[in-house]
């Protein structure tokens, strides 16, 4: 028997006749799973047969992205089980394979998820989830320390306040650039997080004042009194030294690059590889957002053919005859690249 993989490779092997959708739905939105109650279900409180899923596509579109990822490399499984635990990631594809999608999204509900990062409640006999909200909140900071990097700081400044600093952080959120410069702005975005540079320091100390008893600078408000001594704020004036930023548990299989804050306008290129910590990534896939429905959908490639998921879609898995537009982008997500 074929996996899903398998199944999704052969389709795009066979295309003969311009048919670009794959022959069944994959990932649906939404979902429903029953539960076969038995004598001490009916005792349960409150008692419900049922669980309905709802605005799934917060945690659809990576779901995809990482069954892809999981079969790109032998390897991965192994690695990913370091992180998300040896269980997860074999009953993961174990479901993907077996087309259970309600049970592989429950998975990473319950699993993954904390309980305030969804909304719940019984109505009839239906638990009701709903993931409506942000993808970065309900998978991305969820991948335990996949993406934990690490980067130091060091001030020339020996009376600055916080001389030596250390920056750690669980996700990569990649801000655009303050100024439009010339180039790739995603790149070279990701170089100013992750790349060692030397600027200004802009922590603030204390500098006193001493009483100035000059008669010219009488306080004319106050007889007889002068100016006093004060503490006042002063930026640090040192310069700071950034080390280059590092991943704290090693190179990733794959990283999520954050760019829900960027504008469709300063899209125009997406890099297809990237130098991260002296590691070279290669772009796997993205997720895309709507605005005006408030939905997500994500794109991959396969074999170097790109294809696009939309669970709200009848049809929901489309090859497409060239690479997708990113206009619309919430992440991008790259793999590492193999050593040969």
């Amino acid at each position: 028997m074929k996996t899903l993989f398998e199944e999704i490779k052969a389709s795009i092997k066979n295309n003969y006749n311009q048919d670009r959708s794959f022959w069944r739905p994959v990932l649906p939105w939404g979902g429903v799973f029953t539960i076969k109650a038995g004598r001490k279900a009916v005792s349960c409180t409150p008692l419900y047969v049922e669980i309905r899923l709802k605005n799934t596509c917060t945690i659809d579109g990576f779901l995809m992205l990482l069954y892809v990822i999981l079969n790109e490399n032998e390897n991965f499984p192994r690695e990913l089980s370091l992180h998300l635990g040896r269980e997860f990631v074999d009953c993961f594809l174990y479901l993907m394979d077996t087309y259970s999608f309600t049970t592989v999204k429950l998975l990473w509900i319950w699993d993954k998820m904390e309980k305030q990062q969804y909304k719940s409640e019984v109505h009839k006999a239906s638990l009701i989830i709903d993931l409506f909200g942000n993808e970065h909140d309900n998978f991305t900071k969820n991948l335990e320390n996949l993406m934990s990097t690490i980067q130091e700081s060091y001030c020339s400044n020996w009376r600055c306040p916080t001389r030596v600093q250390e920056d750690q952080q669980r996700t990569i959120n990649i801000n655009p650039p303050q100024e439009i410069p010339h180039g790739n702005l995603i790149r070279l975005a990701v170089d100013e997080l992750f790349c060692s540079r030397i600027e200004l320091c802009e922590e603030h100390g204390y500098n006193k004042t001493l009483v100035n008893r000059n008669p010219a600078n009488r306080d004319p408000h106050l007889t007889g009194f002068f100016q006093h001594s004060s503490f006042r704020k002063k930026r640090c004036g040192g310069l700071r030294e950034f080390s280059q930023r590092i991943f704290c548990h090693g190179a990733p299989p794959f990283v999520v690059l954050n760019m829900q804050h960027w504008k469709s306008e300063d899209l125009a290129y997406v890099p297809y590889n990237l130098d991260l910590s002296d590691h070279k990534y290669l772009l796997e896939g993205a997720t895309l957002f709507n605005k005006e429905e408030h939905h997500y959908s994500a794109a991959f490639q396969i074999d170097g053919h790109w294809m696009h998921y939309d669970g709200l879609r009848n049809v929901n898995l489309i090859l497409l005859n060239k690479p997708p537009e990113f206009l619309l982008l919430s992440s991008l997500v790259y793999i590492r690249a193999t050593e040969k």
